[in-house]
């Protein structure tokens, strides 16, 4: 990941998006008229806005952005090949009688009473 200061950009962003706002309100006649004198300050929020979001910075955005959705990708396929593995396993025990608590296993129940009774009665 990139060492961005994405506080900053926000900080940034949030003011000049009001100023940049204000500034496309003006007619461009006036801008080098006496409302040049109340603008001073949205241009500054404005450039500063400019400054940090750079191509550089968005570059460095979208490598995090790429980043990010490759590993969810690869978390994803992760979670599917537990799943499938989790499920082998469980029909592996159905297939051996065992239940795990998770299933009804009324055949395995059967064999097992029928196992106990023989030794009783064999005794």
């Amino acid at each position: 990941m990139s060492n961005i200061d994405k506080q900053a950009l926000r900080e940034a962003a949030e003011k000049a998006l009001p100023a940049m706002k204000r500034l496309l309100m003006m007619p461009n006649d006036e801008l080098f008229d006496e409302a040049l004198l109340n603008v001073d300050g949205d241009v500054d929020a404005a450039n500063a806005f400019n400054l940090l979001s750079g191509p550089e910075t968005m570059l460095a955005l979208l490598d995090e952005l790429e980043a990010a959705e490759k590993l969810i990708a690869e978390l994803e396929l992760k979670l599917e090949a537990a799943d499938k593995l989790q499920d082998s396993a469980f029909r592996h025990g159905l297939q051996h009688g065992f239940s795990y608590g998770q299933t009804d296993n009324q055949a395995g129940f059967e064999q097992a009473i029928q196992a106990y009774g023989q030794q009783w009665k064999g005794e």
